[in-house]
């Protein structure tokens, strides 16, 4: 893909400034660009989960503002990046409108280019660098770290850019629990593509097996 066509693929603000369980939803099929010095990896986005503000006891933003969680209050558009288990980074796209916290973790993708930079980033990962599951192998193979955080992806000159992609067909478009939150475990804002080898699998104790 040339540069032109990306940039013209380039999301804009107000295609992000909605409710999080709506963005999560409209995100699926859109493609993440991450540009460096090391080259581009691109990935389709084909799992995702929401987080509201201060009506969610899952989010980071439940009990009030914090310099951790300063980006998530907006505006959209922008990349949320946190260091999490002392392991490893999540990234998250900030939804709602300025000053009303909300935003979608991005869990899983399916690497569209750049797959030689994203196995050497992540080397131990299953799929022979095809897949990106789990927010963790998401992260390192679009060389995302703490210092993204905060980064416009709607800016057409960013290095991480959030793409238009194929829409998913309604009948491909799954729901489910959120994994690994101790509260609201059972609110179903959990999304995927149904049959993509990236998206994770769930059990009620964190993991496994998707369900529809």
């Amino acid at each position: 893909m040339t540069d032109e066509v990306a940039t013209g693929r380039v999301l804009r603000r107000d295609q992000l400034a909605i409710d999080p369980v709506e963005l999560a939803l409209s995100l699926l099929g859109t493609e993440l660009e991450s540009r460096s010095e090391q080259g581009t990896v691109r990935v389709r986005l084909v799992e995702v989960e929401a987080y509201r503000g201060l009506d969610d006891p899952a989010s980071h933003c439940y009990r009030g503002r914090t310099p951790r969680n300063e980006v998530m209050w907006g505006p959209a558009g922008h990349l949320y990046v946190y260091f999490v288990y002392g392991m490893h980074f999540c990234a998250n796209v900030v939804g709602l409108r300025d000053g009303e916290p909300g935003a979608v973790l991005l869990r899983a993708g399916e690497v569209l280019e750049g797959r030689d930079l994203a196995r050497t980033r992540r080397p131990t990962a299953r799929g022979g660098g095809l897949v990106a599951k789990g927010p963790a192998v998401l992260t390192s193979v679009l060389g995302l770290e703490r210092a993204h955080n905060g980064l416009d992806l709607t800016d057409p000159g960013s290095p991480i850019r959030l793409l238009s992609g194929e829409p998913v067909p309604p009948e491909c478009l799954r729901s489910g629990p959120r994994v690994g939150v101790a509260a609201a475990k059972e609110v179903p804002w959990r999304f995927w593509v149904d049959g993509s080898p990236a998206v994770s699998a769930y059990r009620r104790n964190g993991r496994a097996r998707p369900r529809s």
